[in-house]
């Protein structure tokens, strides 16, 4: 095996001629200079250097002390590459070069320096590679890296605009998205048109502005404080005259771009000029004064001019989401108004998907609250007020799920039909839509019909059964009707009932429950054999219960697990009053429910038991009361009973507490108001909880209107505090103890 010479010994063969050949030859630009303490002057270049760069040996001369510098563009290491080649080391570079046609090419530099003995003056050695490509790929890579961080943000910002969009009962839903947007731009707000623009933290979904608002307030002159003009460095907004007021208001001298906006006129985005002439109760002049206050609160700068973008309903813009952009991000001059969107373009495309879908789901939340508070309305007017029956205690609730905004099926009445004669009924029209609706108000027409002029409740149902037939009426039932007439002799009630495909009521007497599961039969207008009637007696302290399947119903168990369950809790209850009763089942069946919930309780009073373990019942009640002005009544009505059922002797100044709390809510809050009332064994505790989490105020009235003084009644009657509670408040209410009324003093005999 021969061995191969050494790559240096090959040399011997290739003459200086041949060497200096090859170095002008190669299509690698190559290049010869003097030391660097003489500025490293070239001596010598090469063809494909000359070509590289198209300048020679003889004109780079002419460029004095370190001529190579003169042709790189762009050096970001310059100060460490002198280092090197002030200190004699090899250097190795990537630097930006100007080509022959004017355009720049990337180019790998290595210079080294070349032996020489001592004495001798230093030479460098120096080859260059075109590494435009490679430069470029990378680049190319390096941004594309860099969209996609920007799309992953983006995307990101948008996915957490959408959750908090989802939830628009949280009050500040739109104040948090501001601040997320605030991570692209350095300021940006939410206004909603509700009559007039106002600033938004938040969507009042139970009280949905019109978004048509064109008075945006009263106008009051402005003026450019000087404390603002010294924060921009002295300077007033565009077009304020120099004494630093406002520009003088001259009708019509600035078009109204938001108002335009707002109509609908232009589709928008627009640029608010916060420094033009705007006519009075203009949007684009309240706009612009309530923007300057926020942003120079915020950032101590005042602005130039914002980006407006439409937050727009289905049918109408509902408001505006209004961004600044810094002053120096003005685009140039594109559209009709000079001006082109500004920054960069991912900012705007972000801005403007938050605001389409912000417009969306607030127009959403609002139709949804809409349809279901006159679904509620429309359910609550087809049921009876609480019933007062004589000689009987009687409690009745209603819930729609709240999943369902259309109306349900559940019904409940009472009726008075005679003295001593009481007539009840309970039923559950299949669906939750207006269909359902409308045959529970067939329904309930019909039986209240029959049942003042008929006496017997099968009787009652056989002619229930033959009218609904013949009016066909297209959703099945169920229903329960039963009647209860006075015994005088023993004041206990006797009791018929019937029953149509529904669920049988429970009898609670002295901790047993019984099914009162006769008298059953087809649902209603499906009957083929005549109704049959079942009989109980009601003795003191007896209790009735009539319900609907969604008390106990729940997709993980079966209908008869619910119902055993609902009987063993039924022989759990303490309570000794129907209101009792009810709530400590709705306490414990019914936090969770998956359909609508109807319940009558009939309990027959025990005067003298009553009294005598009073001190047993449970000392918490509570109800869930839909925001409306019949809740006020009710909610007195519920503290009245719970306070006789309790024996306590505020329950007069009881009763104007709850009047006024449960008032507030009704007027100032949105959704269901929780009322809880509690005995603490030192007076009695009132906590009325609704969705506004603004806290309540005491005042001295309203000006020129009647009312204000509801915080004043409640402050002389109880000691009040309020918290935050779930996305609202609680305002709770504690009675000062009265005393017992004493009893006369026994006469004394001799």
């Amino acid at each position: 095996m021969t061995d191969l010479p050494h790559p240096l010994a090959s040399t011997a063969h290739v003459s200086g001629e041949d060497l200096a050949l090859a170095l002008t030859t190669t299509t690698v630009p190559a290049f010869i200079t003097g030391p660097w303490e003489s500025g490293m002057p070239v001596i010598w270049v090469n063809e494909a250097f000359e070509r590289l760069v198209g300048v020679g040996a003889e004109d780079l001369r002419l460029l004095g002390p370190h001529p190579l510098l003169a042709l790189v563009e762009d050096d970001p290491n310059r100060a460490a590459a002198q280092a090197d080649l002030a200190a004699g080391r090899a250097m190795r570079r990537i630097v930006s070069a100007r080509k022959r046609d004017g355009g720049v090419s990337w180019l790998q530099v290595d210079v080294t320096p070349m032996p020489h003995s001592d004495g001798a003056e230093m030479r460098w050695v120096g080859v260059t590679t075109d590494v435009s490509e490679y430069v470029d790929q990378q680049a190319a890579q390096l941004a594309s890296l860099e969209v996609e961080r920007r799309q992953r943000a983006d995307l990101d910002l948008i996915a957490q605009t959408t959750e908090l969009l989802g939830d628009l009962e949280y009050p500040f839903a739109l104040r948090d998205i501001a601040d997320l947007l605030r991570s692209l731009v350095p300021w940006s707000g939410f206004y909603l048109n509700d009559d007039g623009l106002q600033h938004a933290e938040g969507v009042d979904v139970a009280s949905p502005p019109t978004g048509r608002g064109r008075r945006h307030t009263r106008y009051v002159p402005e003026t450019w404080p000087g404390d603002l003009e010294a924060l921009d460095g002295g300077t007033p907004p565009d077009g304020a005259a120099p004494d630093g007021n406002a520009p003088s208001v001259a009708a019509g001298s600035s078009p109204d771009r938001v108002q335009e906006l707002l109509d609908g006129v232009v589709d928008g985005p627009v640029r608010l000029d916060l420094g033009g002439d705007y006519g009075p109760h203009s949007a684009s002049g309240w706009l612009r004064r309530d923007l300057v206050r926020r942003v120079v609160e915020e950032s101590g700068v005042v602005p130039r001019s914002v980006v407006v973008h439409a937050v727009a309903g289905r049918r109408r813009v509902l408001g505006l989401l209004v961004t600044w952009h810094g002053d120096a991000a003005r685009g140039p001059g594109a559209g009709e108004d000079g001006w082109s969107e500004p920054g960069p373009e991912h900012i705007f495309t972000v801005v403007e998907v938050v605001a389409r879908r912000a417009g969306t789901a607030i127009d959403n939340a609002r139709l949804y609250a809409r349809e279901h508070r006159l679904a509620e309305a429309l359910q609550r007017a087809m049921l009876p007020e609480q019933a007062d029956v004589t000689g009987l205690d009687v409690w009745t609730y209603y819930a729609p799920n709240a999943e369902h905004a259309q109306v349900g099926g559940d019904w409940y009445d009472v009726l008075q039909i005679s003295e001593g004669t009481v007539g009840m009924v309970i039923g559950d029209v299949v669906g939750h839509d207006v269909e359902a609706a409308a045959a529970m108000g067939q329904l309930r027409s019909v039986v209240r019909a029959y049942a003042y002029e008929l006496t017997t409740p099968g009787t009652v149902l056989d002619r229930v059964d033959q009218l609904v037939t013949g009016m066909r009426v297209p959703r099945p039932a169920s229903m329960v009707y039963a009647t209860l007439h006075h015994v005088a002799d023993d004041d206990s009630w006797s009791v018929e009932y019937t029953r149509a495909g529904h669920l049988p009521p429970l009898l609670l007497r002295d901790g047993d429950v019984r099914l009162l599961s006769g008298a059953g039969g087809s649902l209603v207008g499906f009957g083929t054999a005549a109704r049959t009637t079942g009989r109980e007696v009601l003795h003191r302290g007896d209790v009735l219960l009539f319900y609907t399947d969604g008390l106990i119903e729940r997709r993980d168990r079966s209908l008869k697990v619910g119902l055993d369950t609902l009987v063993e809790m039924s022989g759990r209850i303490t309570a000794r009053d129907a209101a009792g009763v009810g709530e400590e089942l709705l306490s414990r069946l019914a936090d969770s429910p998956e359909d609508d919930v109807a319940i009558v309780v009939v309990r027959v009073p025990d005067p003298v038991e009553d009294a005598r373990i009073t001190a047993l019942s449970p000392r918490s009640r509570r109800w869930l009361l839909p925001s409306e002005p019949a809740s006020i009544g009710r909610a007195r009505h519920a503290v009245l009973r719970t306070c006789q059922a309790w024996g306590l002797p505020e329950s007069a100044a009881a009763e104007l507490v709850v009047s006024e709390l449960v008032a507030n809510g009704v007027l100032h809050g949105w959704g269901n108001i929780a009322l809880r009332l509690f005995d603490t064994g030192d007076g009695l505790r009132i906590e009325v909880e609704d969705a506004n989490p603004a806290p309540p105020v005491a005042t001295d009235g309203h000006p020129n209107r009647v009312g204000g003084f509801g915080m004043q009644i409640v402050e002389r009657l109880a000691d009040w505090g309020w918290r935050p509670a779930g996305s609202g408040k609680l305002v709770w209410a504690k009675l000062r103890p009265q005393p017992m009324p004493s009893e006369e003093p026994a006469a004394v005999t001799g």
